[in-house]
């Protein structure tokens, strides 16, 4: 039988220490609730991680948040926490053979076809496509990325353009992504200008306000900062979730010596697949929605080598297409000011890895750092000859925003909210950008706040 926890019986209990549950717990702990934190892994912060380079401690998950929207810099404000931004430097894109300045869009759509053109990133033949934009009606159902943009566009827009993108922020398919869960901005400037082109027409100049943001030593360093003063445990995974008269019961530790702690509510800001486990006897329909959500795995690789120009760039992004190994690269040492200034070594990573492309990261921690260095020297032209290398690898990091998605989440919503007490919260359902999850987190702590 599992052993009853002798401490006293606390108002909240939030399953998964990432960023999302830490935010709910600290919100509800603010607000007077006794909140117990419980973390399966022997670490809390979840994909905000640091790792040592060359003796420098740096992020080897997420490593920057985007900082024109408010959940991520309100709470690092909430918190006294000073945010940097990157170094001036332009992006660049890998793909027809050369390191090209990646156009200004639209989350894939061109801002600019005179800078496009330029750039050399799309054929004679892609770019006439662009400028004779086919005239699509936007009908009321969910289509793929790849089939709004490329419809209108041409499919070289989406390959070397959205494609590298979405990669980036979902590690997926632009033929598999939602439109309207991936890129809803474009989804509503289409609706109403009726155009792609007309859509980018309308869109501002480029502010001077930054972009991204991060912490001064790392965004892994976050996590801990949201935590301080929460009642927090780690290696102690939930099992089971149970309803009872009073609340809830959740079996947590291992199957030899499981033990049982009680709360009147509960927040899973698990990813779906352990959610859809937990919900599976009490929001059987949850469950079943959960359980088709799927998710892209990645490995990060950092690299400190002794020297290299770089021209300014931050990095730059791998269409698919082009049939290279890495993804992305960021020259951390040029992008973020703190970087270069801790170290006279050059520190840059790579990722690797795409949706349901999980084969190629079936390779030793060795030989994907062969395969980033061979492409980088490929890309930058100059020999990369690391002093130091470190390996991070993210197994099913990344929800994957099916065609449907938004639809499959107000199906969630719906079944748990038959189950009172209940929030979910996390990368899984509005957005997996560290802001996103950040309000995931404050709208199931409010959402539990109001229920009372």
């Amino acid at each position: 039988m599992p052993e009853t926890r002798p401490d006293a019986r606390p108002d909240v209990v939030v399953v998964g220490g990432g960023i999302a549950g830490l935010t709910a717990a600290r919100d509800l702990a603010a607000a007077g609730r006794s909140v117990l934190v419980l973390e399966g892994a022997s670490v809390i912060g979840g994909k905000l991680r640091l790792g040592s380079v060359a003796g420098v401690e740096i992020d080897v998950g997420a490593e920057s948040m985007l900082a024109r929207r408010p959940e991520a810099v309100g709470l690092a404000a909430e918190l006294g926490i000073d945010l940097v931004h990157p170094a001036s430097g332009s992006s660049q894109l890998w793909t027809r053979g050369a390191l090209r300045p990646l156009p200004r869009t639209l989350l894939g759509v061109p801002l600019d076809l005179d800078a496009l053109a330029s750039s050399g990133v799309l054929s004679d033949a892609g770019l006439d496509r662009v400028r004779h934009e086919t005239s699509v009606p936007l009908g009321d159902e969910d289509v793929s990325v790849a089939d709004l943009l490329g419809a209108r566009l041409g499919s070289e827009v989406v390959d070397r353009l959205a494609e590298p993108l979405l990669a980036g922020v979902y590690a997926g398919h632009a033929s598999h992504l939602s439109a309207r869960a991936a890129i809803p901005q474009v989804v509503a400037l289409l609706r109403e200008h009726g155009s792609l082109l007309a859509a980018a027409s309308a869109v501002p100049p480029a502010s001077d306000a930054p972009v991204f943001a991060a912490l001064a030593g790392g965004l892994g360093l976050l996590p801990s900062v949201v935590a301080a003063g929460l009642d927090v445990r780690t290696s102690a995974p939930v099992r089971a979730l149970a309803r009872t008269a009073t609340g809830f019961r959740l079996t947590v530790g291992s199957t030899r010596t499981p033990e049982t702690i009680e709360a009147a509510q509960v927040v899973l800001a698990t990813p779906a697949a352990p959610t859809a486990r937990l919900l599976a006897d009490d929001a059987p329909d949850a469950a079943r929605e959960l359980g088709a959500v799927e998710y892209a795995s990645m490995a990060i690789v950092t690299l400190a080598v002794p020297e290299l120009e770089v021209d300014g760039s931050s990095g730059f992004l791998v269409p698919a297409v082009d049939g290279r190994r890495i993804k992305a690269a960021t020259y951390s040492f040029s992008k973020w000011a703190w970087v270069g200034a801790v170290s006279d070594l050059r520190i840059l990573r790579a990722s690797l890895g795409r949706h349901r492309e999980e084969a190629t990261l079936q390779a030793s921690d060795d030989e994907l750092a062969a395969q980033v260095v061979g492409d980088l020297a490929l890309a930058t032209g100059r020999p990369i000859t690391p002093v130091d290398v470190h390996v991070q690898r993210w197994g099913g990091a990344l929800p994957q925003y099916a065609v449907g998605h938004l639809d499959r989440v107000a199906r969630i919503r719906r079944a748990v909210d038959a189950v009172p007490g209940l929030e979910l919260c996390g990368a899984a359902y509005d957005g997996v950008g560290i802001p996103a999850v950040i309000g995931s987190g404050r709208r199931a702590a409010a959402a539990l706040l109001a229920a009372e």
